[in-house]
C-alpha cells in the first residue's frame, strides 16, 4: 500500500438527492472530484438555532485531493441549500498508487516525484 497522504475525503451532507446530485455533476465536470458517492436515507439529529432538529439527509462522500480543496469547498458552497454546508476533509494515510494515480487523473493534476 503506497504512501498518498495528498488524497483526501470529504464528508458533506444535503438535504435532496437533486441537490446531492447537482453538486457531485458540477465537482466531476470541473475535475475537482474524482468520485462522489451519494448516500441516502440518513438521519441527523443536529442542533440548529438553540433547537434540537432530526432531519433525512443524503451524505456525499467526495474523493479529491488536497490541492484541490478549497476551490471544491467554493463550489459545494455556491450550489448548496443550507446556510453552512457541512466540510469536512479527511486525509487519506494510505491508499494504493494505482487509486492514487487514478484519482491525480481524474483530476487533472501531474504526478508530483
Amino acid at each position: 500500500m503506497g504512501n498518498m497522504t495528498n488524497l483526501c475525503i470529504v464528508y458533506c451532507t444535503t438535504d435532496s438527492h437533486d441537490n446531492a446530485q447537482t453538486i457531485a455533476t458540477e465537482l466531476l465536470a470541473q475535475h475537482l472530484a474524482a468520485c462522489v458517492q451519494i448516500v441516502p436515507g440518513m438521519t441527523s439529529v443536529y442542533r440548529w438555532e438553540n433547537k434540537v432538529i432530526q432531519d433525512q439527509e443524503h451524505l456525499l462522500l467526495i474523493k479529491t485531493h488536497q490541492h484541490k480543496l478549497a476551490e471544491a469547498e467554493q463550489l459545494v458552497t455556491s450550489l448548496h441549500t443550507y446556510a453552512v454546508p457541512q466540510w469536512i476533509a479527511v486525509p487519506a494515510c494510505a491508499a494504493s498508487e494505482a487509486y492514487g494515480t487514478w484519482v491525480e487523473q481524474a483530476l487533472n493534476i501531474e504526478k508530483r516525484k
